[in-house]
């Protein structure tokens, strides 16, 4: 009995670090902040911003209900059209995500003439929790 002793906890050694890489990896390889910091976007695109609330940081959503975000977001004036991500610089639990945000505002001042075009949003990132999460300004 004494003999598979080591054994088994050379078999429980090595699924306990198989444990904690795989909980790390959303972490250590942060391509999901790319996908989500998209995926929030095209909620906000779709007027769905008590899907994209779910993005903010946890400490975000305890400060607003998720009703008052969606209502602030969902009546903007712009009209957002599309996202593609950019680029992002990662330390850490932070990253810096750059999105390229294409949008369209009616311009009073030019005789309600729609005007269309692509900014590049930054934002600030923030893993919490096992995710990654929108930091709002």
């Amino acid at each position: 009995m004494t003999t598979r002793l080591p054994q088994i906890f050379g078999i429980a050694a090595l699924a306990l670090v198989a444990l904690v890489a795989a909980g790390c990896t959303d972490h250590s390889n942060p391509d999901s902040v790319d996908r989500r910091s998209v995926e929030r976007w095209n909620y906000l695109i779709a007027h769905e911003a008590e899907k994209a609330y779910d993005y903010l940081t946890p400490g975000y959503r305890a400060t607003q209900t998720r009703e008052a975000y969606a209502a602030a977001m969902n009546n903007r004036p712009v009209q957002w059209k599309g996202a593609k991500f950019k680029q992002k610089t990662c330390d850490g639990e932070r990253c810096q995500v750059e999105v390229d945000v294409t949008y369209r505002l009616m311009t009073p001042g030019m005789g309600g003439k729609a005007i269309e075009t692509t900014s590049t949003q930054a934002e600030i990132w923030i893993y919490s929790q096992g995710n990654w999460y929108f930091l709002p300004n």
